[in-house]
């Protein structure tokens, strides 16, 4: 029986420390997120050639109203009327969302940060106004990791539906 109890004591005292290593390593992220340890690097080759944003990387951790590869695709922002009041809303909207950081505006392009709140993760976003097509082009990418758990996507969807209210 002393047997049983020490087995069962060793076997709590090891789920015990498994335990504690993971709040040290739970709390420890969260740390390094809000000194700004998880935030990468603001990526190179951002904004609009020959009409184009960024291709979206290989990885699943980005959509693109311009993507070629089924997970990346996500629709444009459409409208009807003038381009450039949409665009205006647009930018109104994404200016007032809480997590959203607008780096670079000029006319027709947009470039916002957006900064996850508990781990400081940034992800860049941009939209381009293609007046010809009346459709605002969308790129949402994560900078760090390989996945993004739907988090671009729900965000560009989020923002179409405060476009289309």
């Amino acid at each position: 029986m002393s047997q049983a109890i020490s087995s069962a004591s060793r076997f709590a005292s090891v789920g015990r420390k498994i335990l504690i290593g993971i709040g040290i390593l739970i709390a420890a992220l969260i740390l390094g997120g809000q000194m700004g340890l998880l935030t990468g690097k603001r990526p190179v080759g951002l904004g609009v050639q020959d009409g184009k944003l960024k291709p979206a990387p290989s990885s699943p951790n980005c959509v693109s109203s311009q993507a070629t590869t089924e997970y990346h695709q996500i629709a444009p922002l459409t409208y009807t009327g003038d381009g450039q009041a949409a665009f205006a809303k647009l930018k109104g909207i994404v200016s007032g969302m809480q997590t959203a950081v607008v780096i670079d505006s000029k006319p027709g392009y947009l470039y916002a940060e957006y900064t996850s709140k508990l781990l400081g993760f940034v992800d860049d976003v941009e939209f381009y106004l293609d007046e010809k097509a009346s459709v605002i082009h969308v790129r949402s990418a994560s900078r760090l990791g390989h996945k993004d758990f739907g988090v671009n996507r729900g965000r560009i969807e989020a923002v179409r539906a405060a476009f289309g209210a």
